[in-house]
């Protein structure tokens, strides 16, 4: 006789409703933690708008979908605005800077022409010398029979105080590149010395530039000799008067900063 077979309890089944919001989690989390990576190359600007569409998504709103319909050229140009004020304040700073080295260097330059036109009042010297201050530069004019005899290069030995003591002024401010330039009339030098007024200007500017430069305390890298010969008169060479203008030695104390502003053309002006 066949036994009954016997039959098993029943098996109820678990209910696996919890995995579905588990799985979404899940998603969400990982959604989160990728977003927060790819966020630590981002800019403060770009971080506080993926946060305030991140935490709209999180509460049910639609901001993710807000931003990510946002006009291609409407992202593109928010993101140029974010990239570009550091650089406009970076240019900004520059632009600052600049305008108040221009000032120092306006007030350098005021102040050696204050002590050079003392010096010259003080020792009667303003026909034979003067001073200049212009956009480019500080010009010190010598007239040359301040300097050398005729035909001559060599700095007069009653004359070499005068170099002296524009080289203690010059001490004060050893950052500024200086050019000694010699220059002559046009009347054609005739001596076995010089075959030409080139040569002479060129040794003349060079002499002077020597005697300013026994002062140790400037820098020789600084300075730069230049003969121009008869070739840029500041006077007609037609009359004797012309021509002694044109006989000259200068010295220029060259502006790092071509400033614009109302000071310097006032100093302009005003020579």
């Amino acid at each position: 006789m066949k036994k009954a077979k016997k039959h098993e309890p029943h098996e109820e089944h678990i209910d696996e409703s919890w995995l579905l919001p588990y799985s979404d989690l899940m998603t969400l989390l990982l959604a989160l933690f990728i977003t927060l990576f790819s966020m630590s190359s981002l800019d403060a600007a770009k971080f506080e708008q993926m946060a305030s569409a991140l935490s709209s998504a999180l509460n049910g709103g639609a901001g993710v979908l807000d931003h990510t319909s946002m006009n291609p050229t409407e992202a593109t140009t928010d993101l140029g605005k974010n990239k570009q004020v550091p650089e406009e304040i970076t240019k900004n700073k520059s632009q600052i800077t600049d305008a108040q080295m221009a000032q120092k260097e306006q007030e350098d330059l005021e102040k050696l022409k204050k002590q050079l036109d003392q010096y010259i009042s003080k020792n009667g010297l303003s026909d034979q010398l003067n001073t200049k201050l212009n956009q480019s530069e500080l010009k010190i004019t010598i007239s040359d029979n301040a300097l050398f005899s005729s035909g001559r290069a060599d700095v007069k030995p009653e004359s070499r105080s005068l170099a002296k003591a524009i080289s203690n002024m010059l001490q004060e401010f050893p950052e500024y590149e200086v050019v000694v330039s010699g220059h002559t009339d046009n009347i054609p030098i005739s001596n076995s010395q010089y075959k030409d007024n080139w040569d002479l200007s060129a040794d003349r500017a060079l002499n002077f530039l020597k005697i300013l430069l026994l002062n140790d305390a400037l820098d020789p890298a600084k300075f730069t000799p230049s003969g121009y010969g008869e070739y840029h008169p500041i006077a007609s060479n037609q009359t004797n008067v012309g021509r002694a203008q044109n006989r000259r030695v200068e010295v220029s104390i060259i502006r790092k900063y071509q400033s614009n502003n109302k000071a310097v053309k006032a100093v302009d002006q005003a020579n």
